[in-house]
């Protein structure tokens, strides 16, 4: 919209409607698009007392959820086998580091070339402290954790609209963007000074602005919902399985939080020293695979591609192919656990209730793309002085998140060069790998001018063209949700699902864990019972 052709309003009208509004209610923040994690509802070890007599259950798939079975069930006195398409554990825990290759649907095959102790994460990357499940994990299991620098106010915010396509840093726009809102604000209650005009697109892009800063609901108000919650915390929180829907809490009043004088100590986490409690696994995240192996790794049998899932009343037959050998191959139990991501499990013969297959069906997979780009050396702390921390921009490459480890190494350095989501994922992957690699480096040098003299080498990896998951995670609707998701989640004879996509937290490893420790502890009860 043209600034010329927009209707002027004043200010003092633009605050009433803006007062109206009474507060924020937190808006619902999909974590692939604004990067925030959503916290889970885990409590503690899972407890499976009582025996279940020798009950053998096959796992499907290694990924988190599976190795959170086959940990809990090995230990509860389970017999248990699992199988894994690839020729490791960890699923989309994954970090490619120099010397591996990756084959992508398609036939291109890339092989990293990195330094030793560069590598990038294509999937998880980070691990927020109140993701209780997967913490617990890390330090039951011995997985060394370290600070990743979510936010770093020294990093760039930056658009080819703006500043004549210059980036900016992240602080000095926050904070003016904060202080001329609360001069705005200030000045609705001296109401002596609102007398100058806002124009209609003004008035729009301030109240899109107060919603997402403010967290206000589509109503732009600010009241108990998931909004709300998802900045405040829930009275109960969204996790995985039949009970996975989250409570919402009820707001404080204004008056309240007013008075408390607690609102005093909120401009000191705005300050350039402080920053986000958030981790990443020391070395890289299948790290925390690693860790899983070390307990369970015996029980699980790799490069074993499942092509069918067949029940009765006695049990569980899976038939499946070694990617190695060729060799047609079953297995049977009494119950299976597949992890299997929807994405392939909707391509595999399955004979499950008309519920669970039409749930199987029901959620498509969201495109994501990572570009790994190593240096020379690490320009972006020599020159900029930026250590960890995002850059966004809306360019497609979307992101540049700086390594959070092994700060003022003089060698090649690794960054995260491009990490997009949806439409723009789509075609920045309809290139081959290697063109890939070069447009994120012409992209990225309008944002560090550096790159071209010191780029070596780059990996790109497209989730879609992924070919033992077809996609980064479950993008559930909420119609999909609403009709499908409890049937996805229910016991269908002796088949049970459960990983990310069985959950409330979906793309984050806490939703495949609590998934998986919903449906285990079903699972023992239906034992336990029989």
């Amino acid at each position: 919209m043209s600034q010329n052709n927009a209707l002027p309003m004043s200010k003092r009208d633009l605050l009433t409607l803006i007062g109206r509004t009474a507060g924020a209610s937190a808006m619902y923040m999909a974590m692939s698009q604004l990067g925030q994690a959503h916290a889970s509802p885990f409590q503690g070890p899972i407890k499976l007392d009582g025996d279940p007599k020798g009950a053998s259950v096959l796992i499907l798939g290694a990924g988190v959820a599976g190795l959170v079975a086959a940990l809990e069930l090995s230990r509860a006195g389970y017999k248990v086998q699992v199988l894994e398409y690839n020729n490791r554990v960890g699923g989309r825990s994954w970090t490619l580091r120099g010397g591996d290759t990756f084959t992508e649907l398609g036939g291109a095959t890339q092989k990293v070339e990195f330094a030793p102790g560069n590598y990038i994460n294509p999937g998880p990357w980070r691990i927020p402290y109140n993701h209780g499940g997967i913490m617990h994990y890390c330090m039951e299991l011995g997985v060394a954790l370290e600070p990743f620098m979510q936010l770093n106010y020294n990093a760039y915010v930056h658009s080819t609209k703006a500043f004549g396509g210059k980036p900016q840093r992240y602080g000095p726009i926050q904070a003016d963007f904060y202080g001329h809102v609360g001069e705005l604000l200030v000045k609705a209650v001296n109401k002596d000074a609102l007398n100058d005009d806002v124009t209609k697109e003004d008035k729009e892009i301030l109240l899109a602005a107060l919603r997402s800063w403010g967290a206000l609901d589509k109503n732009y108000r600010y009241v108990k919902g998931p909004q709300s919650s998802e900045r405040r915390g829930w009275d109960k929180y969204p996790g995985g399985g039949l009970t996975a829907e989250g409570i919402p809490s009820e707001p404080m009043d204004l008056s309240t939080v007013l008075k408390s004088g607690l609102w005093r100590a909120i401009s000191t986490n705005l300050s350039t020293d402080h920053q986000n409690a958030i981790f990443q696994p020391v070395g890289g995240m299948d790290m925390v695979a690693r860790g899983f192996e070390k307990q369970v790794g015996k029980y699980v049998r790799l490069n074993s591609k499942v092509v069918a899932i067949k029940q009765d009343d006695k049990g569980v037959t899976v038939d499946y192919q070694d990617t190695k050998t060729g060799e047609k191959l079953k297995a049977s139990a009494d119950w299976c656990f597949c992890t299997i991501p929807l994405s392939i499990l909707s391509q595999i013969e399955i004979n499950v209730g008309p519920e669970m297959t039409n749930a199987i069906h029901a959620v498509p997979y969201e495109a994501g793309l990572k570009v790994g780009l190593e240096f020379k050396r690490r320009f972006w702390e020599q020159d900029e002085f930026i250590y960890g921390g995002i850059t966004n921009t809306d360019l497609p490459i979307a992101q540049i998140s700086y390594p959070s480890t092994r700060y003022g190494d003089k060698g090649p350095g690794v960054l995260l060069g491009a990490y997009s989501f949806g439409a723009g994922a789509y075609e920045y992957t309809s290139l081959p790998p290697a063109e890939r690699v070069a447009r994120t480096v012409e992209w990225g040098s309008q944002i560090h001018p550096q790159y071209k003299d010191e780029y070596m080498n780059g990996v790109a990896v497209g989730w879609h063209r992924v070919p033992w998951t077809q996609g980064c995670f479950g993008r559930w609707s909420d119609d999909a949700r609403k009709e499908h998701y409890k049937n996805l989640c229910q016991i269908d004879g002796r088949i049970l699902l459960a990983g990310e996509h069985a959950s409330y937290i979906p793309a984050w490893q806490e939703g495949g864990i609590t998934s998986s420790l919903d449906a285990i502890g079903r699972l023992h009860q239906r034992v336990l019972a029989g």
